[in-house]
């Protein structure tokens, strides 16, 4: 496994590319709206990473054994886990959408995710879900600092998970990431003993847990994209570029806009 130790000059890189990612989902916010349309939204914000210098690294995307990804943006409603393609496809009043972006920018790649309400009517299970995903993400974050296992991550998101009464999904996890979408390590958001990474300064991955609010299970649609919850339960995550540092973490994914954050992290 090769991890890539950023120098000063990678870290200020990715500074920038970080905060442009979190500030197009500032700018975005205000339109997600009921009877909006996804392909909408992500023409709005494909438009705002081209004025700032940067462009999607999700257009195009195209790993071994799949197709390229037709979106500047991943939008995933209810039940959609990832990877939830946009379309015209209209948003609904109590609707939960995820939406992820990944800024270019000089090089470097910016990688954030965050949770929205449509309407003010969302149920209060799905504003559960939203809420305890939010949580299960800073803890998290909250377990990063040099000398520990990398595992410490996995454990603290899944103990929030069990004791909100949802399900981790295993499939994916976080990922490095620098001069490239997908670094190593993989980071899972559950305890696994396969995991003994040793979390080291300069190290910067994504925590980004996928929480639902039935069982862990998903299933792939036909596009090749989009994973959907096997049960068709609702879903949700959040997702922060994160900087191992010498004493502790930075969190590279915030911006003005960006929603309260916990007491018990570190700013």
């Amino acid at each position: 496994m090769a991890i890539v130790i950023k120098t000063p000059e990678e870290i200020e890189g990715m500074r920038k590319a970080c905060r442009l990612a979190s500030e197009v989902l500032d700018y975005i916010e205000p339109f997600v709206l009921p009877g909006v349309k996804t392909i909408d939204l992500d023409n709005r914000m494909n438009d705002f990473m081209l004025a700032h210098g940067a462009k999607s690294a999700c257009l195009g995307y195209a790993p071994k054994g799949f197709t390229p990804y037709p979106g500047s943006t991943c939008i995933s409603v209810n039940h959609v886990v990832c990877h939830g393609i946009p379309s015209e496809k209209t948003l609904k009043k109590g609707d939960i959408v995820n939406i992820d972006v990944t800024v270019i920018l000089d090089g470097f790649y910016g990688d954030t995710s965050r949770m929205f309400f449509v309407g003010n009517k969302v149920s209060v299970s799905a504003r559960h879900l939203v809420e305890a995903t939010y949580e299960c993400m800073w803890r998290g974050i909250a377990a990063i600092a040099p000398g520990r296992p990398l595992n410490d991550v996995g454990i603290a998101c899944e103990k929030v998970a069990r004791e909100e009464g949802l399900s981790v999904v295993h499939e994916y996890g976080g990922h490095g990431v620098g001069r490239n979408f997908h670094e190593d390590p993989f980071v899972c958001h559950y305890n696994t003993q396969d995991n003994r990474i040793i979390m080291k300064p300069g190290m910067i991955f994504t925590v980004e847990p996928m929480l639902n609010a039935g069982r862990r299970h998903i299933s792939e649609l036909n596009d090749g994209w989009t994973v959907v919850t096997a049960d068709r339960s609702l879903s949700a995550q959040w997702e922060h570029t994160v900087l191992v540092t010498d004493t502790g973490y930075e969190v590279l994914t915030l911006s003005d806009g960006y929603p309260p954050i916990p007491d018990y992290i570190k700013r």
